[in-house]
């Protein structure tokens, strides 16, 4: 159950996305969430007017938001997603004989769809169409699936895979939105970080899944995948939407590209950990090669959860720059190591220093755009990430082979750097989200 704010107003009215509650055009705007004569939300709760206290005479209106199915709904589509990439490594060669490079496009092609897809999903959501674009994430997921599964050629593959991307960023991009709408402003960056853990639970435990499953690893991408769309099927449906889509040209609100910036270089320090990591103490035999990344994901989720309390307490900008110092540190650590002790500490402490940057960018960003569009805001944004993986994987590889895996984890420890002096230079007031 969660709030949000509205002004008080002893009119039978509405409350549309882009919607002035008052009738005049004076009222404060909030995302379309109830109505005062209508059931809403799942199990037919009932929304009721209560005192907030403040000096404004501010209400807020107490909604349900079906979080835990969403939350179950996304975990299922990302374990899908997580699993393919698992799959991909060895199906490329062994179906279609395409070598390293063949196998790699099949697994960052995903991204580039998933980059380009979350503004879009963002957008839709703002104008209250979150429920069907999820469900529409997942069917594109299923499809993707089905389509990898039955692919007769390297080509159709690859046309599979960015209908797989696009669904993954509508399942999230339109779920994530959905649930801030619920939720009070001084509690949205613990809400994203802990929702976010469906998204990086499916990828963490993705891969295991599909180790275990084995030859049966495409059926169970599509059923998964199919699962997260007919979870949110069967929530109820959103009351009437009210809110005309925002000009195209405005796809990207003012207040992003910087906190954007700040996330698509620390997923360039991710992608560089999650690409070349086991290469590197592998290549310098090292050992622990078969357990960091398991290392690096425990250390990673274990702070997401228990940590993300401290966005909302401490803000996202002293959030940003503890954590992303830490990560810098643990970078260095990892290029320097020459034992199996120090190379699982800093590996850990890698997981821990990102554990935190989406949902303090979460923070900065809705601070920056006021809480407007915050759909298209977080797409945005999230699409930043997208494009440091990606760009993490063949940039770190082309380092590695030409000045050696030390000089590759010190080139992403300068985007870590870099990501401390946009955090330096990035203005404290919040600007206009248009």
């Amino acid at each position: 159950m969660a709030c949000l704010w509205a002004p008080a107003n002893h009119g039978a009215v509405t409350l549309g996305a882009g919607q002035p509650n008052d009738g005049d055009g004076n009222g404060w705007w909030v995302p379309k969430v109830a109505s005062r004569r209508r059931g809403f939300g799942e199990g037919g709760a009932r929304g009721r007017w209560c005192l907030a206290g403040d000096s404004n005479e501010r209400y807020y209106l107490r909604v349900t938001v079906p979080v835990r199915r969403l939350w179950v709904a996304v975990l299922c589509g990302y374990l899908a997603f997580g699993a393919a990439l698992q799959a991909l490594p060895s199906y490329v060669p062994e179906r279609f004989g395409g070598g390293a490079l063949a196998s790699g496009t099949a697994v960052g092609i995903a991204f580039l769809a998933t980059a380009c897809g979350r503004p879009v999903a963002g957008w839709l959501a703002d104008a209250g169409w979150s429920r069907p674009v999820v469900v529409i994430g997942g069917v594109l997921a299923a499809l993707g699936g089905l389509g990898q599964l039955l692919a007769p050629s390297l080509g159709v593959l690859m046309a599979a895979r960015l209908v797989m991307g696009a669904g993954e960023a509508a399942l999230f991009s339109a779920a994530l939105p959905w649930v801030l709408a619920g939720t009070r402003t001084a509690q949205r960056g613990r809400v994203a970080g802990w929702f976010g853990l469906s998204m990086w639970g499916g990828l963490a435990a993705g891969p295991l899944l599909g180790t275990l499953v084995g030859d049966w690893v495409w059926w169970v991408v599509v059923a998964l995948s199919a699962a997260s769309a007919v979870l949110v099927l069967t929530t109820r449906r959103d009351p009437d939407r009210g809110e005309r889509l925002t000009p195209i040209r405005e796809m990207v609100p003012r207040g992003v590209p910087l906190p954007g910036a700040i996330i698509g270089l620390a997923a360039y320090c991710y992608g560089t950990v999650a690409a070349l990591l086991v290469l590197r103490l592998r290549a310098d035999g090292i050992g622990v090669d078969d357990v960091a990344l398991a290392v690096f994901a425990a250390a990673f989720l274990v702070v997401r959860f228990a940590g993300s309390p401290m966005v909302d307490r401490y803000g996202g900008r002293v959030v940003a720059a503890s954590t992303i110092a830490v990560e810098i540190a643990a970078l260095i650590g990892i290029a320097e190591a020459n034992g199996p002790v120090g190379a699982t500490i800093f590996t850990a402490l890698a997981g821990l220093g990102l554990a935190l940057v989406y949902p303090a960018c979460v923070s900065m960003t809705l601070d920056r755009v006021r809480g407007l569009r915050p759909g298209v805001s977080m797409g945005v944004m999230t699409s930043f990430w997208d494009l440091g993986v990606m760009a993490a994987g063949p940039l770190g590889g082309f380092v590695a082979e030409h000045a050696g895996f030390r000089a590759a984890f010190l080139v992403a420890a300068g985007a870590g750097l870099a990501c401390v002096a946009i955090l330096l230079r990035m203005p404290r007031r919040a600007v206009s989200p248009r």
